[in-house]
């Protein structure tokens, strides 16, 4: 038995099973070369980002357009800044956006798949076990310097103006014998178990980062911790193990991690393992005073995933704005399939922003009200019940009430040629439909029509209302009292000559619309009477004309 052997025996002792045992328990997965496995991994220490929902939808798309498999692995090796609840802050807000895991934690007490445990707390004789085969090999140690020690080396390194770290001669525990390990764990010491790298800064590392290129690093020198004093990886450590057993091709992240690259394929590679191939996103960025930045916990509501749930962003908005984001094809491709689905899509990791895309609201609001108007009457309906349920309790109880009349208020101007796009989130719901619920509303009237040509108006289309009628008698109709109250009913005419009259055909058109909805702008009114009905309709005109007679 070598000395290293006799050190990782004296640390893990003899009930660490071997990393052989792992190997035949992980097969390798049963697909083809094609195929790709991906995996989102976060920690559960806060609300979930929408810079996180980016990452997994995009790891997501990766698996799926290859027939792959995409997991859920939890990394929870930080408790101290574990919340509670967090993992099921991440679980709900992923499945709320309808993106579900192949394998790993469909919600907070549900998991699947055969290369589990998937939360990373779980996995600790897993972790026990590579970490004693690279001890045996010569490439970790167990380490006791104290927190005061590693602060002097930093200082010495400060004062000779040399790069911090453990590595190299400041490695102080690098060369311990067994017979001092063994004194030193008799006498209690903590310690942490470090990568005794044998790699030196002046080599490179290279590799070809499927977003980014081709990239070229200084090789790792460092002593990294791999596993803390309680015996937990750090992330490092796990990740690599993790992603070799539950054989992930492709590990897509955030490109904070580049600069870890070169320590995670040098321990790829002292394990033995395949190093997977890596790609690096970029931040999603705000505009802010002319400069860019990243989107900030801090400063921005829309950084969380909860802000577009409690706003009532349908998911499929969210999705589509995501892959604007992802890939600046997207939008010709939509231009061209407006109806196709968006597994449809050719999704391609080369063709992401290398430097970052710009976060804008107003392009998500825009994406959303086009969405919107392509649902059905009865898929607006069961959406904004369910977010009303949640977050509007007197918009619920208003349409529960009646889902009919609600389904056919949703219905206007819906599923033609050219959908009114007046709707861009859930929360906008309510003041798009209160006129239909509430009649008790002020008449602002255009500024070139009087009170008093607005009440002959309304008086002389009371005469001719017919509910029945479609789009075009309406506008028949309307033109037809013009002569009668000194309207014009020729648009080109009435431009000609304003003076000669009260107001156009559209300006009477205007007066009536105010006088039913209390608005200068709606969908078709013709179709907003049909729904109301002839009594609710006359009543309101009525009341019209009676508040425009004594404001």
């Amino acid at each position: 038995m070598t000395e290293n052997q006799r050190i990782a025996n004296l640390i893990f002792g003899n009930s660490v099973l071997p990393t052989e045992s792992y190997e035949q328990e992980y097969t390798l997965r049963n697909i083809s070369d094609e195929q790709r496995v991906t995996r989102f991994a976060p920690s559960p220490t806060g609300y979930l980002h929408f810079g996180g929902l980016f990452t997994c939808f995009v790891n997501s798309l990766v698996a799926h357009s290859s027939n792959g498999i995409f997991y859920l692995r939890i990394e929870d090796t930080d408790s101290k800044r574990e919340i509670e609840g967090g993992i099921k802050y991440i679980i709900d807000g992923l499945n709320h956006f309808g993106i579900i895991p192949d394998e790993g934690y469909t919600s907070s007490d549900a998991v699947k798949g055969n290369y589990g445990p998937y939360k990373q707390s779980e996995r600790a004789h897993i972790y026990h076990s590579f970490a004693k085969k690279l001890m045996e090999n010569g490439y970790a140690y167990p380490c006791f310097c104290t927190e005061d020690e590693l602060s002097l080396v930093r200082a010495e390194q400060q004062l000779n103006k040399e790069k911090t770290g453990y590595y190299g001669k400041y490695a102080k525990c690098r060369e311990l014998s067994y017979e001092e390990i063994k004194q030193k764990l008799d006498s209690g010491l903590p310690y942490v178990v470090r990568l005794h790298s044998p790699g030196s800064e002046e080599n490179k590392v290279v590799f070809d980062d499927m977003i980014k290129g081709r990239i070229e690093m200084p090789e790792n020198d460092e002593d990294i911790v791999i596993l803390k004093s309680d015996g937990i990886p750090t992330y490092h450590f796990a990740h690599v193990v993790d992603d070799h057993l539950m054989r992930t091709t492709h590990i897509i992240r955030g490109d904070e991690w580049i600069s870890s690259v070169p320590k995670h394929i040098q321990m790829f590679k002292l394990l033995g393992f395949k190093v997977p191939k890596y790609a690096h996103l970029s931040p999603i960025l705000k505009e802010e005073d002319g400069n860019k930045r990243k989107l900030s916990k801090r400063k921005d509501p829309e950084a969380a995933v909860d802000y577009y749930i409690s706003q009532g962003y349908p998911k499929e908005s969210v999705i589509e704005y995501m892959l604007t984001i992802a890939n600046s094809t997207f939008e010709d491709w939509r231009k061209a399939n407006k109806t196709e689905d968006i597994s449809s899509f050719p999704f391609n990791l080369k063709k992401m922003s290398v430097s970052g895309a710009l976060f804008d609201i107003n392009k998500l609001n825009d994406i959303s009200k086009n969405v919107i108007s392509t649902f059905s009457a009865e898929k607006v309906y069961n959406n904004v019940l369910e977010y009303a349920r949640v977050y509007d309790k007197d918009l619920f109880d208003l349409l529960s009430k009646d889902k009919e009349f609600a389904v056919k208020i949703f219905s206007i101007d819906r599923q033609n040629a050219k959908p009114r796009k007046d709707i861009a989130k859930w929360n906008e719901v309510k003041d798009y439909i209160n006129y239909f619920y509430d009649s008790n509303f002020n008449i602002n009237l255009p500024d070139n029509i009087t009170k008093e040509n607005a009440v002959n108006v309304l008086s002389a289309y009371k005469d001719v209302f017919d509910e029945n009628d479609d789009n075009q008698q309406w506008f028949e109709k309307i033109k037809s009292i013009c002569p009668q109250i000194n309207f014009c009913p020729d648009t080109k005419t009435y431009k000609a000559n304003p003076e000669l009259y009260q107001g156009s055909a559209g300006d009477a058109s205007t007066v009536i619309r105010c006088a039913v909805t209390g608005r200068t702008n709606s969908p078709t009114l013709c179709d907003i009477m049909k729904v109301l009905g002839k009594d609710e309709c006359i009543n309101r005109i009525d009341n019209a004309i009676k508040y425009l007679k004594e404001v």
